[in-house]
């Protein structure tokens, strides 16, 4: 490859140059850094911060990482809606009931709304008290910002039921047979 300098270019600049053309062989897998699902996990935290996702724990669970990550963007451009309070909930393995003030009855006051917070362990992530409080921080970070709350956390179970049976024979009669006589 030919130089690009000048023939009066100082021998600092010819080792930056051939520094650079060897720094342009390394490969870089920008495809997947940008992607949240096959970023290396030490370079999540990089990624948070470069799309900008407002608070960010070391020790969640690697899977609720990759989440928050791949909803920050649809969280970004509805911020500030309940659609967005829904996404964060999401992100975080939760479920949500929402409701405004208009949709209660009686109404309730302006600018105010009801959410039922359901975490039961979702992604990986444990529902612990501590875990609890950062996604009801990232709720009051996404909400409207004259809306106010009240929250209710709700618990979601499910169990199985047998069901068995068994039949036995109540009524019988006995048959008796005798042979036919042949037609010859």
């Amino acid at each position: 490859m030919t130089s690009l300098l000048p023939p009066t270019s100082t021998p600092l600049e010819r080792a930056v140059e051939i520094l650079s053309r060897r720094l342009d062989g390394v490969a870089v897998p920008l495809r997947s850094l940008w992607d949240p699902w096959t970023c290396p996990l030490n370079l999540l935290p990089w990624l948070a911060y470069a799309l900008s996702i407002d608070a960010w724990n070391p020790g969640w669970p690697e899977e609720v990482k990759r989440s928050v990550i791949a909803h920050a963007i649809e969280i970004q451009r509805k911020k500030g809606t309940a659609a967005s309070v829904r996404q964060v909930v999401t992100a975080f393995g939760g479920q949500i009931a929402l409701r405004e003030w208009w949709q209660l009855d009686p109404p309730g006051a302006p600018h105010t709304f009801d959410l039922v917070l359901t975490l039961n362990g979702q992604n990986g992530a444990p529902a612990t008290a501590r875990f609890v409080e950062e996604v009801v921080g990232e709720v009051s970070r996404t909400k409207p910002a004259r809306s106010h709350f009240t929250f209710l956390q709700g618990l979601k179970a499910s169990g199985a039921v047998a069901l068995g049976g068994g039949a036995r024979v109540a009524v019988y009669r006995r048959l008796s047979l005798s042979e036919a006589p042949i037609a010859a």
